[in-house]
């Protein structure tokens, strides 16, 4: 099957460049990799942000990427970008109407991709999958429509949604996507990357290694984690993500929690490394004895997984996709969020308790493995599309557009 990957602010060639920063994009380059071992071919449809990126490029055997022209060539941040939506979707019509190579199916990554492949994909016939990878808040600063208007129409003009989560699936449901409208399939782990075996990041070995991963935002809990930290003497911390090391110093998130760090006099025990190449992610998750993540908000997180495929136990907080990814009291243990006195608990229990983090590691080893492995995933994804396309065949309909 010839399938369109939309991913407009999201390189899957940038995915190795930092290892926090840019989920998203990470997420499309394996599965777009994992679908071409299924046989399927792949181009994956990036906004141009370089002049001097060359219009297609290879990424593996049958993905390529192709670079649209849409809006300025340069960086812009994704919450600006819904004004060249019109010229990514203008361009992507044309190209599919003109050229020899025609997708199947289209599968869109975030909403503003999703804006544009419709627009696009009506206009040729072609059925549109859509994953959100997070969903927006409810209101609009400016009085103009809300994201999560823009959300709740989209999911209704589309042929499927594609939620990564539980709870996902059921905030789409809140804000008005029908339930009848979604397929629910997490996101995947390459195994064979993140694995107990190989090289692991240099530590103290006489000090407990708590690990935390993700991007310096509020809502991912660092400061929770940091707090947590009094209620386990002894350990270490190590935050990766952020800027990297050398802009640590200039970032006010590193030193909001530089400064928590100090008011709870831990400081001495928390360590903030910055962003890393993915490439050194799988020593960073290795050298730790337990993984910790502690979000506020409703969303996937990617990181227990790679964890978890390390053999790493995870402590998590119950939000978002964790409550699934996380089995409480067999790969790891959930407390609520925003309670840093029942994380501290967690972790102070776990870092005594040797027996039970191995006993944890090695489920967590097994079920990031059999339930979460990037072929299983992709053949799901793969049922997804054969559904779209069969419909679109059988009915010959075509939703309508976004409002």
């Amino acid at each position: 099957m010839r399938i369109a990957m939309i991913s407009e602010h999201a390189s899957p060639l940038a995915a190795g460049e930092d290892a926090t920063g840019d989920v998203q994009g990470r997420h499309v380059a394996d599965l777009s990799a994992a679908l071409a071992e299924l046989g399927h071919d792949v181009r994956v449809y990036t906004r141009r942000d370089d002049p001097e990126l060359p219009d297609m490029v290879p990424l593996s055997d049958h993905v390529e990427v192709v670079h649209v022209p849409a809006g300025p060539a340069e960086r812009v941040e994704p919450e600006l970008l819904l004004p060249h939506m019109g010229g990514f979707a203008q361009w992507l019509r044309d190209a599919w109407s003109d050229e020899a190579w025609t997708p199947e199916v289209a599968h869109a990554h975030y909403w503003t991709s999703g804006l544009a492949a419709v627009t696009a994909a009506r206009q040729v016939g072609i059925p549109v999958v859509q994953s959100f990878h997070e969903l927006g808040v409810s209101s609009s600063a400016d009085g103009g429509p809300s994201r999560a208007s823009y959300e709740r129409a989209l999911g209704r003009a589309v042929d499927r949604v594609v939620a990564q989560s539980q709870n996902e699936l059921s905030g789409l449901v809140r804000i008005g996507v029908p339930r009848t409208q979604m397929s629910l399939v997490p996101a995947g782990v390459d195994s064979d990357r993140f694995s107990p075996e190989g090289p692991a990041a240099e530590r103290d070995p006489q000090r407990p290694r708590i690990l935390s991963v993700g991007r310096l935002v509020e809502r991912k809990g660092f400061g929770d984690v940091i707090q947590a930290m009094q209620y386990v003497p002894g350990a270490e911390c190590v935050v990766v993500g952020g800027p990297p090391a050398g802009q640590l110093a200039a970032d006010p998130q590193a030193n909001r929690l530089r400064a928590l760090a100090e008011q709870f006099k831990v400081a001495d025990r928390v360590r903030l490394v910055g962003a890393v190449p993915a490439r050194d992610m799988p020593g960073w998750y290795r050298s730790a004895d337990l993984f910790v993540a502690a979000p506020w908000q409703e969303q996937f997180e990617l990181t227990p997984l790679e964890a978890m495929a390390c053999g790493v136990p995870v402590i998590g907080t119950i939000a978002g996709g964790l409550g699934e990814t996380v089995v409480d009291g067999l790969t790891g243990d959930l407390v609520p969020a925003r309670d840093p006195r029942a994380l501290g608990g967690a972790l102070r229990r776990l870092v005594n308790d040797k027996v039970r983090r191995f006993a944890y590691a090695t489920a967590a080893l097994d079920r990031a493995r059999q339930a979460y492995s990037w072929k299983r995933v992709a053949s799901q994804i793969g049922s997804v599309y054969s559904a779209v396309t069969g419909l679109r065949r059988s009915t010959g309909s075509s939703n309508s557009a976004v409002a």
